[in-house]
């Protein structure tokens, strides 16, 4: 079974460099997949952007618990979050409610398919 440390081997030995899973397997049973998997965006940061944004998830997004934790100012708090959010791919959260709501609509016969296509062609 992999312990905890073996992400953070496997991370200093890529040096940087972009990691691809190729094989991923279940632990209970002799099931295994094989391909090619990109890394979630939170698996792409280094150790300490990794804690570091655990620490801010565990106090809840507090600025104050954050200084209060890390022993800095309210600016490098800022300045670390700015630097690790310009690293990750953000999920557009609007384009994702749109397309709900014109499946829902959809659904309830309020438009036909073709209308909903043409929503989903057009949207941003």
């Amino acid at each position: 079974m992999p312990q905890k440390q073996d992400w953070q081997v496997v991370t200093a030995m890529a040096q940087g460099k972009e990691l691809r899973v190729t094989r991923v397997e279940l632990e209970d049973n002799d099931v295994a997949i094989v391909g090619s998997f990109e890394l979630p965006p939170l698996a792409k940061l280094d150790m300490e952007e990794q804690v570091f944004v655990a620490s801010f998830i565990k106090s809840h997004g507090s600025i104050k618990e954050m200084e209060r934790l890390f022993g800095v100012s309210y600016p490098t708090i800022k300045s670390r979050l700015s630097k690790i959010a310009n690293k990750l791919t953000f999920i557009d959260v609007e384009q994702i409610q749109t397309e709900r709501t014109v499946i829902d609509r959809l659904s309830e016969g309020e438009i036909t398919l073709s209308e909903a296509l043409s929503e989903l062609e057009n949207s941003p």
